[in-house]
C-alpha cells in the first residue's frame, strides 16, 4: 500500500443522534472519583507546546501527557481499571460508587469474591492495565498479544504477575482467542471491542478512559478549537468524543479522528457511509502498534459516526515525524516523549501545517493561527528501543516522505 494522506469530511448521522449519557460530565466525575481512590493516583499533566504551535502556524498545542499515568506510561489503565472494578462490583450486588480502591482489595472483599480471571487481547499497554489492575485486586489475569508485539511490553506484564503470551496471530484474532479461551474456561473478558452480547465491559472501558477527556477539561485554560485523535478500534477516540460533545453540545470543538493507513478500520467505516463497520484485515505492519487494529469498537463507533468531524488515514512517517518533534521541540517548550501511537496525531498535523502541498487540507480542518489544538498524547516510550531507533536513527522501512 502506498503511504498517502487520506481526509474525510463526515456528514454524520442526519437523524436522531447517539445517547451521550454514558459519557456525561456528571458520569465523568464519578470515574474520576474512583480512579482518585487509588493512591498512586496523580492527575496527568496538561502540555502547552505554545513556541512550536507558532513554528507550525497555530495559535496554540496542548497535549495530554499519558506517560505520567499511574506509572505505567499510557493512559489504557484508566479503562481497564474502571470496567474490573464495576465487574467486581456487580458481582458483590453493590454500586461502583460504593466500592473505592480500599474496598476493593480489602481481605473481605477477596473472601467474597473468590478468585476470578480476567483476560484480554493487547498489543501491551492496554493488557500491562488489565494485569496490573487484577494484580492490585489480588486476582488473576491472562494476556494474549498479537505477533510482532514488543518483548518489553510483554516483559512488562509478566512482571505484574499475569500469564502472557505472544502469539502468532493479528490483533483482532487475538480478540477471538481470548474471548474463546473466556467462554471455555468461565474467564471475564475485558476488552475495549464490542459486539452483539458483548457491550457492558466495552462501555465500562470507555468510561474509564473518560477520566483523561476529564482531567484535560478542567486543566484547560481555554476552549480548544480543535481537537485530534488517533483511533484503533476506536473506544478512547469514542470516549473524548462523546466527553467534550457532551460537555460542549453543538458549540463543540471540530473534532478529528487520525488512523494508520495499514489499520484504518474507522476511515473505512467514514469512508462507505453504509450503516455497516468495514475492516481491515492482515497483518497490519504499522509502526503504530497500538492503533493496528482492524475491527471498529460498535460503540465508538455509534458516538464517531454522530460527533466527529473528520477522518484521517495517515501514513507512518508522519507519526515518526511527531515522535520526533514532541521530543525535541522549539526552545522554551517542554518536552515530551511520546510513544508511536500516542504521537500520530500531533505528527499528522504536523505535517499538514508544514507542507504545502496540504493547503487545502489546512482549509478542510480550519487550521491557522488562531486554532487552540488539544492532542493526547496516550502512550511514552513503552517500547524504548523501538523510540530511540525512530527518534534517534529514523530506523524502520519507509521512514522517509514519498
Amino acid at each position: 500500500m502506498k503511504e498517502e494522506l487520506k481526509v474525510i469530511q463526515y456528514a454524520g448521522n442526519p437523524g436522531k443522534k447517539f445517547d451521550l449519557g454514558f459519557m456525561s460530565l456528571e458520569n465523568a466525575k464519578r470515574v474520576q472519583r474512583f480512579h482518585a481512590s487509588f493512591p498512586m493516583y496523580r492527575e496527568t499533566p496538561l502540555t502547552e507546546l505554545k513556541e512550536t504551535a507558532g513554528a507550525l502556524g497555530l495559535g496554540t498545542v496542548y497535549i495530554k501527557d499519558e506517560s505520567y499515568r499511574f506509572g505505567l506510561n499510557a493512559f489504557k489503565v484508566l479503562g481497564g481499571s474502571y470496567a474490573i472494578g464495576n465487574y467486581l462490583a456487580g458481582k458483590l450486588g453493590r454500586n461502583i460508587d460504593e466500592m473505592p480502591y480500599e474496598e476493593l482489595i480489602s481481605e473481605k472483599t477477596k473472601k467474597e469474591l473468590g478468585e476470578i480471571t480476567f483476560v484480554t487481547a493487547t498489543d501491551g499497554n492496554h493488557g500491562r492495565g488489565v494485569a496490573w489492575t487484577a494484580n492490585r485486586l489480588h486476582q488473576k489475569a491472562v494476556v494474549y498479544m498479537p505477533k510482532g508485539s514488543a518483548k518489553e511490553r510483554l516483559d512488562n506484564i509478566l512482571a505484574e504477575g499475569a500469564e502472557a503470551s505472544i502469539t502468532d496471530l493479528n490483533y483482532d484474532e487475538a480478540v477471538r482467542l481470548a474471548n474463546r479461551q473466556a467462554e471455555e474456561k468461565g474467564w471475564v473478558m475485558v476488552q475495549d471491542t464490542a459486539w452483539e452480547g458483548y457491550e457492558d465491559i466495552p462501555e465500562w472501558i470507555m468510561q474509564g478512559y473518560g477520566t483523561m477527556g476529564y482531567e484535560a477539561y478542567t486543566q484547560l485554560p481555554e476552549k480548544p478549537t480543535h481537537i485530534f485523535q488517533q483511533a484503533g478500534v476506536g473506544s478512547m477516540a469514542g470516549a473524548v468524543t462523546g466527553f467534550f460533545a457532551s460537555v460542549y453540545g453543538e458549540d463543540r470543538p471540530v473534532i478529528t479522528i487520525v488512523e494508520p493507513n495499514k489499520a484504518d478500520c474507522v476511515f473505512r467505516t467514514a469512508e462507505a457511509a453504509d450503516g455497516k463497520l468495514h475492516f481491515v484485515t492482515g497483518e497490519m505492519n504499522t509502526i503504530m502498534a497500538g492503533l493496528a487494529c482492524g475491527e471498529p469498537c460498535s460503540i465508538g463507533w455509534n458516538v464517531l459516526r454522530d460527533y466527529a468531524d473528520n477522518f484521517i488515514s495517515c501514513p507512518d512517517y508522519m507519526a515518526a515525524q511527531g515522535m520526533r518533534i514532541l521530543g525535541s521541540p522549539v526552545q522554551g517548550d517542554p518536552r515530551v516523549v511520546s510513544g508511536e501511537s500516542g504521537a500520530a496525531a500531533f505528527g499528522c498535523v504536523s505535517e499538514i501545517m508544514r507542507d504545502p502541498k496540504y493547503a487545502d487540507v489546512r482549509k478542510k480542518l480550519g487550521l491557522n493561527q488562531d486554532s487552540r489544538v488539544l492532542f493526547f498524547s496516550t502512550e511514552g516510550d513503552t517500547d524504548r528501543e523501538n523510540y530511540r531507533s525512530i527518534v534517534w536513527d529514523g530506523a524502520y522501512p519507509g521512514d522517509l516522505k514519498r
